[in-house]
């Protein structure tokens, strides 16, 4: 979203021969850019490519680079990605998932002793997995007991705390658990683990807000969230709200370089001194970006001196949940009523997303996936700009009257986006069966069809 209107424009021109033999539609330019049909689905392939970007390394007293190689599937982006929002807009919902079994997870041991004499193992165990409860509230436990695997969200906050319902008694086998979350630490516990919990930003740290964590069992191959927004009730877990214009409340400003990274307003017109949840609501070339709660400290690489720094979504495999508006309000002129939803390479932002010294012109990886690219438009393209360059000229319609719900999944596979029915829910889990539909490149749906557009980037 760095230089959409040439970018774009130049790709789509220099796709068209594939895009028309694959949609067999009728194309026509508008506005410097070709759309060709209407797809409820795009999904890309051809990712993971080996190559090389110049990653920053320092940006005093000039800018150096570095060469970073990357390989693999979906590589560049199987780094750490921002999420980025231009309005006009209205932002309802936004959730991230990743795969349960790839989370960090720490695992209860017992000490040497106990490993070589087993016989004070089993009420030692009991106060570890009490205590690991405890430390790890909303993370997702799997356990066996009496030698079944089950798996679940983690409420229990320990002596004092106030969880609705015992999550364990929900998910155990009724044979092993008894009543409330006595009944499982009275279990036959074979073993335990935890991933790592999804974050909520204190009241210390921001002003973002918690939601109740279900207490649904987490099946294996299920996906678990780890970050959400919801609009109605300003709940805004795993997640912090940021925008470009540093140098006021927060983050810096130099002649050089121009504005960093800075905590958004809730409109986010504007910076604000501390972390603040959005109101959902942009208007028009007004941005904000998403990052997790997660700050930097040393471990993101290179950061601009003096920029807010926060880690992105990091993995192979991340889904990316959105509901939203683009509402058209009339107005003209440069980035006006032009509304997008985009990723970057999280290094770009937290050194400069619109000055030269970053990764991006290396091609570290951004991906329009929702993008009106002239004003007023009610056509919204999507375009990769990293190792191998492309997009496709199929469109989603511009959601400008009412809400509607859009996937975005990457995986080593690619990168699927695809419009969602309006019953979609933004659960703590994602399915394994909505996983395998949303990565599938078939245009079938649930029993319906699905206007499906397949785009493979170049070598």
């Amino acid at each position: 979203m760095r230089y959409n209107l040439v970018a774009s424009a130049l790709v789509a021109a220099s796709m068209m021969c594939g895009v028309l033999a694959q949609s067999g539609a009728d194309c026509a330019e508008s506005g410097g850019n070709w759309y060709c049909q209407a797809v409820q689905k795009i999904a890309y392939s051809g990712f993971g490519k080996s190559g090389q970007y110049k990653k920053v390394t320092n940006m005093y007293p000039s800018c150096q680079q570095s060469d970073q190689s990357y390989s693999g599937p979906l590589s560049p982006f199987d780094e750490e990605v921002s999420m980025h929002f231009r309005g006009p807009m209205v932002i309802n919902q936004v959730a991230v998932y990743t795969p349960s079994s790839s989370s960090s997870k720490a695992k209860a041991r017992r000490t040497v002793h106990e490993r070589r004499h087993g016989h004070a193992g089993f009420h030692k165990r009991n106060k570890e997995i009490r205590e690991m409860q405890e430390r790890q509230i909303g993370a997702t436990v799997t356990a066996t007991i009496n030698g079944e695997t089950v798996h679940w969200i983690n409420e229990y906050g320990g002596p004092g705390g106030s969880p609705s319902t015992s999550a364990a008694a929900a998910s155990t086998p009724s044979s092993a658990a008894g009543s409330g979350d006595a009944g499982f630490i009275g279990a036959a516990v074979d073993s335990v683990e935890a991933a790592a919990a999804p974050t909520t930003s204190s009241s210390a740290d921001s002003a973002t807000s918690s939601s109740s964590t279900a207490s649904t069992p987490v099946a294996s191959g299920d996906w678990v969230r780890s970050a959400y927004y919801k609009q109605d009730s300003q709940t805004a877990q795993g997640m912090v709200f940021l925008n470009n214009m540093g140098g006021s409340a927060s983050g810096v400003f130099d002649n050089t370089y121009g504005n960093s990274l800075a905590y958004a307003s809730p409109d986010g017109s504007s910076a604000a001194s501390s972390p603040q949840v959005s109101n959902g609501t942009l208007d028009s070339n007004k941005e904000v970006i998403i990052f997790s709660d997660q700050k930097c400290n040393g471990d993101c690489g290179y950061v601009r001196d003096g920029t807010v720094a926060y880690h992105g979504f990091d993995g192979a495999e991340k889904l990316f949940l959105f509901e939203f508006s683009m509402p058209d309000d009339g107005t003209t002129g440069w980035n006006m009523n032009m509304p997008s939803g985009w990723f970057l390479n999280a290094q770009i932002p937290r050194t400069a997303q619109y000055a030269s010294c970053s990764c991006w012109e290396s091609g570290c990886g951004e991906f329009d996936w929702c993008e009106v690219l002239d004003s007023g438009n009610t056509k919204c393209k999507s375009t990769w700009h990293g190792n191998t360059p492309g997009g496709s000229s199929d469109y989603f319609d511009r959601p400008t009257s009412a809400p509607i719900k859009m996937a975005v999944l990457m995986t080593p596979s690619g990168i699927n986006v695809q419009k969602l029915d309006d019953s979609q829910d933004f659960g703590t889990s994602m399915s394994k069966a909505t996983i395998n539909q949303l990565s599938s490149t078939s245009s079938e749906s649930d029993g319906e069809k699905l206007l499906t557009t397949l785009f493979a980037l170049g070598s």
